[in-house]
């Protein structure tokens, strides 16, 4: 009996305030698209560090064997690259403040994004996907086996972050893992094959 009259209280209330439902529901929601977008910038930003930081060593690579001047290379476009990233993240993140806080009348208790928050968490994902060529290279003396190794782990990262993506976008995971992949491969082919064309002329 009691749990009939608790049931009973709880649909009356539910039918009394039907939009408290309704909105837990839509910031349940919300929270999980957010997550979702974070994981997903954070993915993206480790497959740039990863694509760029090896493209260049192995644009480097392709005219000079030496293993130091690879590493230099790699560790300066890390830095570069994070710095770029972060910036980039803190501009876009900051204008998109800006639309949101005109827009706040309408959505008082809408959270707003943190430009530094977003910034930090772009360099740190483009680093991450950085370390990976430089770790790589760092420890191989011969040149066509640290060549080798830096594509070699190159392709089985990003063969992960295209199933990470795949599984955080719903969408196909083969696709998206050979989409990925194959992108890094052109990005790779076509620095290193422009830097040796440049070492064979001479320029």
């Amino acid at each position: 009996m009691a749990m009939n009259m608790d049931g009973n209280v709880s649909r009356k209330l539910d039918a009394e305030n039907p939009r408290a439902l309704v909105s837990c529901g839509v910031d349940d929601d919300d929270d999980l698209s957010q997550r979702a977008n974070w994981l997903r910038a954070a993915v993206l930003g480790a497959n740039d560090g990863l694509v760029s930081t090896a493209s260049l060593m192995l644009g480097v690579g392709a005219v000079k064997a030496d293993a130091r001047a690879m590493v230099i290379s790699g560790f300066a476009g890390l830095l570069a690259g994070a710095c770029s990233m972060a910036i980039g993240e803190f501009v876009s993140v900051c204008s998109q403040r800006d639309v949101e806080l005109a827009q706040l009348h309408r959505d008082e208790e809408k959270a707003l994004p943190s430009p530094v928050q977003a910034a930090a968490a772009s360099a740190l994902a483009f680093s991450v996907g950085a370390l990976v060529p430089l770790l790589a290279a760092g420890f191989i003396r011969d040149y066509r086996l640290r060549i080798a190794v830096v594509i070699a782990l190159a392709t089985a990262t990003l063969a992960a972050f295209g199933c990470v993506g795949a599984v955080l976008g719903r969408a196909p995971v083969a696709r998206s893992c050979a989409r990925v992949v194959l992108g890094g491969w052109a990005a790779m082919g076509v620095t290193f094959g422009l830097m040796r064309l440049f070492k064979a002329t001479g320029i």
